[in-house]
């Protein structure tokens, strides 16, 4: 494992985050997190609970959520560095795979139909389908390590971050306790459409992410 004297000053320095970078991360997050396509598998996995316990289960759900992607961004570096996996590769591999599970959103079946499938009864549906892979998908783990850079971002950046990953999945929280009145106004179709039109974003950032990388890496 090699050992970079400037990745602890980058990531001592002061923030220089700025607007543009919040309206960024919040519409990644927002796309791979993709609160509003999580209502129709969050409503089908508690169609049989009582009011209550629905509201137990999203509680759950988004704060093992919260729990499973603020590991990524805290440990997630750290892993790639003791398997000796420079930063650039794993963001054009992040970056193809991102873009791999966007097209799924776009022309394969969308999040909320895929997702709906693979309900259990006697499953706990705050960990599964909900916090994974519906939240704390694969995407989110992958864009988690990716914005959280040791190299580019200091710790206050990296704290911004955290917040605004809270505040996607405080949205998230607050669309699941009230997807009863929100799917009465878009419907399962209104869904399904904005997980595809989630998807596009998240294939034009997918393709950003391995330009990066190729740029860091050879150039």
């Amino acid at each position: 494992m090699s050992f970079y004297p400037h990745r602890i000053l980058v990531f001592l320095l002061p923030t220089s985050f700025t607007m543009n970078d919040f309206l960024t991360q919040f519409i990644l997050l927002f796309a791979v997190i993709d609160p509003i396509g999580t209502i129709p598998v969050y409503m089908a996995s508690t169609m049989h609970y009582k009011q209550a316990e629905k509201k137990r289960i999203a509680l759950k759900a988004v704060g093992l959520s919260a729990l499973i992607l603020l590991f990524f961004i805290l440990a997630g570096e750290l892993i790639l560095n003791l398997m000796d996996i420079p930063l650039p590769a794993f963001q054009i591999a992040g970056g193809i795979v991102l873009f791999i599970f966007a097209l799924t959103m776009i022309f394969g079946e969308s999040k909320p139909e895929d997702e709906i499938k693979t309900i259990k009864k006697n499953d706990d549906p705050s960990v599964f389908p909900l916090a994974i892979p519906s939240i704390a998908s694969p995407g989110a783990m992958m864009a988690a390590v990716m914005l959280t850079d040791n190299t580019l971002h200091g710790i206050v950046d990296q704290l911004i971050t955290s917040l605004i990953l809270v505040f996607v999945l405080i949205v998230v929280l607050f669309l699941m306790l009230g997807s009863h009145y929100i799917t009465k106004l878009i419907g399962k179709g209104g869904a399904s459409i904005i997980s595809r039109v989630m998807g596009l974003l998240l294939a034009s950032m997918a393709i950003k992410s391995v330009l990066a990388g190729i740029t860091q890496y050879f150039f």
